[in-house]
C-alpha cells in the first residue's frame, strides 16, 4: 500500500462529493489571506510614534518615522531591538524586556490616532465577500492591538480568520498559522491568494504553498519582493480584484 500525502490528508474537506467537471470549473482561488500593517491599514506614523515615546521613556534616541518601514514586520520584540541604539540590546537583562513592554502598552493605546485604511481596501474587501471568497488576516502584531484595529477599521466586513502574534504560536515566516487557515477555510494552500508588503509575507505564502502577491502600496519595495518569491505585484488594491477574478 502507497503511502498518503499529507499534503491531501492535512485538508481533505475541499473537493469532498464534486465531480470532476465541477472540480475543474471551480475558481482558481476560493480565500485570501491579508496581511496587517503596509497591506490593509497605514500603520506606519502610529507605531512610529509609539516605539519614539517608548524609547525616549528608557532614555534612548527616537528615529524618523519613515526610517520604521525598514524595522517593522517580524514582530514587537524584533522591532524594539531593531529601534534601539548598536549595544544597547547587551544591557542588564530585563531591560528589553521592559521596553517591549513599554511599547505593547504605549502603542494598545495610539494605534488608531494616525493610522489609515489604504485606498482601494475597503473596495477590495466588497469584491472578497461579492464572490463569496473567504478571507484571513495573518499578521505579527499583538493580537490583541490586531483585534481593536480590525474592529475599528472594517466593521462591515467579518474575516473569517484572524491571527496576530500569541504566545506559544510561531510568527511569519513560519507557515504553521498559514496553513492553520487553509485548514479553516477547507481549502487546500494553492487555492489561496497570500497578500502583504514584506519579504516575510512573500515567504510565509512562499513556505505554505499559498500565491504571494506583492502589495506595493505598502511598506517595502516592489524588488524585496520580487526577490523574495512574489508571484505577482499589485501597484493598487483594484489589481488584487482582478487576479481573483482572472
Amino acid at each position: 500500500m502507497g503511502k498518503q500525502d499529507p499534503e491531501k490528508s492535512r485538508f481533505p474537506t475541499e473537493s469532498a462529493g464534486r465531480s470532476a467537471g465541477e472540480e475543474k470549473d471551480q475558481p482558481r482561488f476560493g480565500a485570501v489571506i491579508f496581511d496587517l500593517d503596509g497591506t490593509l491599514l497605514d500603520t506606519l506614523e502610529d507605531l512610529g510614534r509609539a516605539m519614539n515615546a517608548a524609547l525616549l521613556d528608557f532614555g534612548y534616541p527616537p528615529h524618523p518615522l519613515a526610517a520604521y518601514k525598514r524595522m517593522v514586520g517580524n514582530g514587537l520584540e524584533t522591532l524594539v531591538v531593531r529601534a534601539l541604539p548598536t549595544g544597547a540590546d547587551k544591557e542588564p537583562s530585563g531591560r528589553v524586556e521592559a521596553l517591549t513592554e513599554a511599547m505593547r502598552a504605549i502603542y494598545q493605546e495610539r494605534a488608531m490616532e494616525a493610522t489609515r485604511v489604504y485606498p482601494g481596501i475597503c473596495r477590495l474587501l466588497a469584491a472578497v465577500r461579492a464572490m463569496g471568497l473567504k478571507s484571513g488576516v495573518l499578521t505579527n502584531k499583538p493580537d490583541p492591538a490586531t483585534q481593536l484595529v480590525l474592529r475599528h477599521f472594517f466593521p462591515s466586513h467579518t474575516f473569517t480568520a484572524v491571527q496576530g502574534a500569541r504566545q506559544g504560536t510561531p510568527l511569519k515566516p513560519d507557515p504553521t498559522s498559514a496553513l492553520t487557515m487553509a485548514e479553516e477555510f477547507a481549502l487546500r494552500p494553492e487555492r489561496i491568494l497570500y497578500l502583504g508588503d514584506s519579504d516575510v509575507d512573500m515567504q510565509t505564502a512562499k513556505a505554505a504553498g499559498m500565491y504571494a502577491v506583492g502589495a506595493v502600496w505598502g511598506f517595502r519595495t516592489a524588488e524585496e519582493l520580487l526577490a523574495s518569491g512574489a508571484d505577482a505585484l499589485c501597484a493598487h488594491p483594484q489589481e488584487v480584484a482582478a487576479l481573483l477574478t482572472g
